[in-house]
């Protein structure tokens, strides 16, 4: 052999050697970049493409759309009611949920389609092939179709609903829009009651642009005083007095007038003021308790408690700190939350509301019957009464369903040693009935609607409200009066 060919042969195993010892190394480097590539654009939870990955092939299918004169058409797709459901499955099974949801969307995909997990109950679908708005609600209905089906998780069986929004391209703006402008058309599904698709029209862009005036507004509005309570009477069952009121927001816009709280807190908890909103709230009940208590009114005031106030973390003293500032007696403020905040991060929540009932708060668990909290959970929470949810009260003339679920909360109530208010009585039959099964108060439009802090003043006056001279300890008592057990 040469010297040549010896040199060739040595340089050769050489190699060999070297290839052999970090080929290992260079498979494993390849794995691990394509492990970290999925990561970056895999959605972990159920394995479709993150937003990320998503943006990426709308933007490549977008120019080839371009090219080819076709077009495309992105569905925007939330999930309704699923807060309730991830709460009362816990994470672990609001995670399942989120799974089987995933595997029915990359099964209803065409080939060519795109389908994504881009947070929380948020999904998305492209699709190619030059589709029509025809072809479009046709993916929109097997998609709603394939949300209603019901699965077992954690031994229940559980269906959720869909909100979809469709905006089609290019007909309905350019990349940077397109998927703003399928969530505007996914929100005006929602806004009809959910369980159903739109699609995009310009006009849905235009309420988008009011929202974000209101938003800008309503900030100068808790800056500069034009907030104010308006007040509801609850009335005391048996005797028809007045026990309390709650207290419910209104908005003296300038130049819309009067604003409803159905109109601004929706955008004050999409947009993070609700915490703003619900610490005004507290600060100005307090004041109008000791306002009303020197004029020698006597009043019991309920606030309502936000999912997000509940998760403040200083909540309890900004409330004890607000009752001591007004040299208010804790228990003529009542604190309301629903079943569903209650079951938000329960363990939590749980701490924060014995904290309260540790203050001496009154507590009292709002739209009782609609959440999904277990009579377990119930029975340790500290709340001294239950409120009934209006839309049995509306049923309780036409439906044994509604009266039994009625009768049911009250001898539940009554076990628990909790009292039972029931809210939007609109009728004199509605009042007999709630009488005959025992509620201990009623509120709603029968008795009156909600008022200034003056008005309700003279109303309560006027209806032998309870003043400091005559004042009857009983209607403020957090048992059960004797005539009602």
């Amino acid at each position: 052999m040469t010297a040549l060919a010896l040199a060739a042969v040595t340089l050769g195993l050489i190699a060999g050697l070297i290839a052999l010892r970090f080929f290992p190394r260079a498979k494993s480097a390849r794995k691990s970049r394509s492990a970290q590539h999925d990561t970056a654009t895999r959605d972990a939870l159920t394995g479709l493409p993150n937003r990320q990955q998503f943006e990426e092939h709308l933007a490549r299918l977008v120019q080839r759309a371009d090219r080819h004169q076709r077009r495309l058409a992105l569905l925007f797709i939330n999930l309704d009611g699923f807060k309730p459901i991830n709460e009362a499955l816990g994470l672990a099974g609001g995670d399942a949920m989120l799974r089987v949801i995933g595997e029915r969307m990359m099964t209803l995909a065409r080939p060519g389609d795109i389908a994504a997990h881009v947070g929380g109950d948020e999904f998305l679908m492209l699709l190619d092939g030059n589709p029509g708005k025809a072809e479009a609600s046709d993916m929109a209905r097997r998609l709603l179709a394939g949300l209603a089906q019901s699965c077992e998780i954690g031994g229940r069986d559980v269906a959720v609903s869909g909100s979809i929004g469709i905006a089609m391209y290019p007909e309905d703006g350019a990349l940077s829009k397109l998927m703003a402008h399928a969530d505007a058309a996914m929100n005006a599904s929602k806004r009809t009651g959910g369980s159903t698709y739109c699609f995009f029209e310009p006009r849905m862009v235009e309420g988008a642009r009011e929202q974000v005036e209101l938003l800008r507004d309503l900030r100068r509005a808790i800056e500069q005083g034009e907030l104010e309570l308006y007040y509801q009477p609850k009335i005391h069952a048996p005797s028809g007095q007045i026990t309390g009121v709650e207290a419910l927001m209104r908005w003296h816009h300038p130049k819309r007038g009067m604003v409803g709280p159905m109109v601004f807190i929706p955008i004050a908890e999409r947009f993070g003021l609700i915490g703003a909103l619900g610490n005004w709230v507290i600060e100005d009940a307090c004041r109008q308790i000791r306002e009303w208590r020197d004029e020698g009114l006597r009043m019991r005031v309920a606030i309502n408690l936000s999912v997000q106030q509940l998760r403040q973390p200083d909540l309890v003293k900004r409330i004890t700190d607000a009752l001591q500032r007004h040299r208010v007696e804790p228990g003529l403020l009542t604190c309301e939350f629903t079943e569903s905040a209650a079951m938000d991060d329960a363990q939590a929540t749980l701490r924060v509301i014995e904290q309260l009932s540790g203050a001496g708060v009154h507590l009292s668990i709002d739209d009782f019957g609609t959440g999904y909290s277990s009579l377990s959970y119930l029975r340790r929470l500290p709340a001294h009464e239950l409120k009934i949810d209006g839309s049995f009260v509306q049923d309780l003339e036409t439906s044994s369903d509604a009266r039994a679920i009625v009768d049911a909360v009250v001898k539940l109530a009554q076990a628990l040693g909790r009292k039972v208010v029931a809210e939007g009585v609109e009728t004199e039959e509605q009042q007999r009935i709630l009488r005959s099964l025992g509620c201990h108060e009623l509120q709603g439009y029968l008795f009156a609607k909600p008022m200034s802090a003056k008005a309700l003043a003279l109303w309560a006056m006027n209806n032998d409200g309870p003043r400091d001279l005559n004042f009857r300890a009983s209607l403020f008592s957090d048992t059960v009066p004797q005539t009602l057990q």
